[in-house]
């Protein structure tokens, strides 16, 4: 059976040697972070913090740090959860298919129902906001924040559980203008399902309410990061996953019910309009999201069971260990989408490049099979359903292949999957760009918050060119670097008649090309994370033609740091430091 709590899980970690604990006091401002950063780059284990400064919260990292904690973790769950997935992706397929058992699939719709229950921990006791662990990762972040929260809202319109959402949305207890102890900023990016009930409240004139829970069962962290369809509840997910009924409790009818075994619950209300500044946050895409206005939560409890521990998380610039979120997620559900698109074969968010700016795809061509000269079709058609596809519509770059080229091309192997599309490219027709549009919320290459533009490469056919290894005539551009074959890496404009470029597909100019053409991870980095498209794509003989953009020699992408874009993030030396040498004395146990 699947954790119940928080501390079931810890203790069975401990006892498998899968988590350490770290007596020494180390400080959540800063250094915390910093030991985090570093234990789960190599690999390291759990780490449970008994003495964090500040704080008589024990804190707890690093549980999802590695794909086998993960495997182990989720182990009694995995198999039951996939079969569920495949019943609700594909009812009439699942209906033929019993090989996972009636009782099974019958056991798995009895646990994603969630009960209530009349004895629940999380009410033992209250407490207030300055007395939670105050967790600042990077040095320039507006406040501490709750880096693992359970964010729980209903539907003003269809109230109760069954169309609730449980999302992961950034919390700051404190910082900026919010009243000490008694406001709290809650960030929601866009596409995200608080943003429906928020908008309902409004309309109805009414405040939202809103609970917070942290800790708890680990499928109940897991569920509130799942991309669900709007309108189906997390918690139907966390119940299956967990192997067990989620337990809520209600302190009266009419607030919010509380989900009984978290470790700690913040409820509030977000009172119609009332937004305040919050950030800057050290994020996920290895840069600061700025400071705007948000939402902001009226405090009315913060309560705690008494064994209460506090798990965090550390983003930024990938892989960090919500990475491990993503490729675990893609594994219970990755074939959702193809199910969902029919014609999509493979999507692959691209965790390096910071996940939404950068999708490769494999899809089918085959609007008119019998053409010998088969030029590309329906990629146009499944590039738009891709990009109007849940949180995949937040994507900057998609380049999508055909699977009738290559039936064995991966979407995992990028370095191969980019050298695919190269090959095949015909830059004066097989790049569209959609301007004008949303982005991602952490995303500031378009200008503004929330705003930018998309690209989208779509090839199929036979290779129309080699790429080249080599420079054929000196390169006249400064200090040209080859990332893989077909892709080069300059610090200049292109120079005119530059005729040593002319054979690569691809040139890239960056601010530093020995640092981005040193490795895959790098380049994949700086490429897609520091331009826009419509802003920062160029061509060698750019022209349009009935609105159509296109180039008749190299594809240009500027990724050079532009003075809009946000701050790249830098650890301080001093927690560095000290952060070696804690990190030193537990990987020698």
């Amino acid at each position: 059976m699947g954790y119940r709590t928080l501390h079931q899980c810890i203790d069975d970690l401990r006892r498998t040697g899968r988590l350490v604990n770290v007596d020494e006091p180390v400080d959540p401002h800063l250094e915390i972070a910093a030991v985090q950063r570093r234990v789960f780059e190599r690999g390291g284990p759990a780490l449970y913090f008994t003495n964090p400064v500040g704080s008589r919260f024990p804190m707890v990292s690093n549980l999802f740090g590695t794909e086998d904690r993960l495997e182990f973790i989720f182990r009694d769950g995995i198999e039951p959860l996939r079969n569920a997935i495949h019943w609700g992706a594909d009812p009439l397929q699942s209906r033929l298919d019993l090989s996972p058992g009636l009782f099974t699939l019958g056991l798995s719709g009895w646990y994603s129902r969630p009960k209530f229950v009349r004895r629940a921990p999380i009410l033992d006791c209250r407490t207030t906001i300055d007395a939670l662990p105050k967790l600042v990762s990077w040095p320039d972040d507006g406040g501490p924040y709750v880096t693992l929260p359970q964010v729980y809202t209903e539907d003003p319109n269809r109230p109760g559980v069954g169309k609730s959402n449980l999302g992961m949305y950034r919390v700051q207890l404190s910082g900026n203008d919010y009243g000490w102890n008694q406001e709290v900023g809650l960030h929601y990016q866009i596409h995200r399902g608080i943003a429906a009930h928020h908008a309902a409240a409004i309309e109805r004139g009414e405040p939202l309410r809103v609970n917070i829970f942290i800790g708890g069962a680990p499928a109940m962290t897991l569920a509130a990061v799942m991309p669900l369809p709007e309108g189906l509840s997390e918690l139907l997910f966390a119940g299956i996953l967990g192997r067990h009924r989620i337990p809520l409790a209600r302190q009266n009818r009419t607030e919010l019910p509380i989900y009984a075994e978290a470790d700690f619950c913040i409820t509030g209300v977000l009172e119609s309009r009332n937004v305040k500044t919050e950030g800057p946050f050290g994020d996920h895409l290895g840069y600061y999201s700025l400071r705007h206005d948000f939402p902001v939560l009226r405090l009315e409890n913060v309560f705690h069971r008494k064994d209460a521990v506090w798990p965090f998380t550390v983003v930024g610039r990938p892989p960090q260990e919500d990475s491990m979120f993503g490729r675990f997620i893609h594994k219970l559900v990755g074939s959702v989408v193809t199910k969902k698109l029919p014609g999509v074969h493979a999507v692959h968010a691209v965790d390096e490049a910071g996940v939404h700016p950068l999708l490769l795809a494999i899809g089918s061509e085959r609007y008119v099979p019998f053409d010998p000269n088969r030029r590309t079709a329906e990629l146009h058609t499944l590039a738009h359903a891709v990009l109007g596809f849940g949180q995949l519509s937040l994507a900057k770059y998609l380049f999508l292949a055909a699977r009738e080229d290559d039936p064995g091309l991966d979407v995992y192997d990028t370095e191969n999957f980019l050298k695919h599309i190269l090959r095949r490219a015909d830059w004066k027709r097989d790049v569209h760009f959609v301007t004008k549009t949303t982005a991602d919320t952490l995303d500031y290459t378009g200008g503004e918050i929330n705003r930018g533009s998309k690209m989208f490469v779509a090839v199929s056919g036979p290779p129309i060119r080699e790429l080249p290894t080599e420079f054929h005539g000196d390169v006249r551009s400064t200090n040209p670097r080859i990332v893989f074959p077909g892709v080069v890496c300059i610090e200049s404009e292109v120079v005119s008649n530059d005729s040593a470029l002319d054979a690569f597909p691809l040139i890239v100019i960056v601010d530093d090309s020995n640092e981005a053409a040193s490795n895959l991870r790098n380049f994949l980095w700086t490429t897609f994370t520091k331009s826009d498209p419509a802003t920062d794509v160029h061509g060698i003989g750019e022209f349009t033609e009935q609105k159509h953009w296109g180039c008749t020699g190299p594809l240009i992408i500027d990724a050079r740091r532009k003075p809009h874009h946000a701050p790249e993030l830098e650890e301080p030396s001093t927690a560095a430091r000290t952060a070696e040498a804690i990190v030193s004395r537990i990987l020698e146990r």
